[in-house]
């Protein structure tokens, strides 16, 4: 199918990650936030957690500030933040403190992976 996440084995092997179109529309994506949709790879309450993102047009995350180093792998589409605009390739790095807004216009798919939850400022809650 491409992407596969077998959480019965202690090792997660995703592949084909670049090939978006052959297998994002056949994961159950959850409702995240307006516009985006989440696919949890793992997700520990108060630790490491790693997710594949799905911006539709127009989808946003508000804003939230890094308790711990983000990692961000852009698979397709882009993304923009208050420091400018990601395409698809980039892997863009935010370390613990640093706060932004993301935004995509056109809508895109990223690997997500958190060292530690992200506080969400406008809701004041974590997710």
């Amino acid at each position: 199918m491409g992407v596969m996440a077998d959480v019965s084995d202690e090792v997660l092997r995703l592949t084909r990650l670049f090939h978006t179109r052959e297998w994002r529309e056949a994961l159950e994506w959850k409702p995240f936030r307006e516009g985006v949709d989440i696919y949890r790879l793992y997700w520990h309450a108060s630790g490491p957690r790693a997710a594949l993102l799905r911006f539709h047009p127009g989808g946003r995350v508000p804003l939230h500030e890094h308790m711990g180093y983000e990692h961000i792998l852009i698979l397709e589409g882009s993304q923009e933040d208050e420091r400018g605009q990601a395409e698809a390739g980039t892997f863009v790095i935010n370390p613990p403190g640093t706060r932004h807004t993301v935004f995509s216009k056109n809508g895109c798919v990223v690997l997500a992976i958190y060292e530690k939850p992200v506080r969400f400022v406008e809701s004041a809650s974590a997710s």
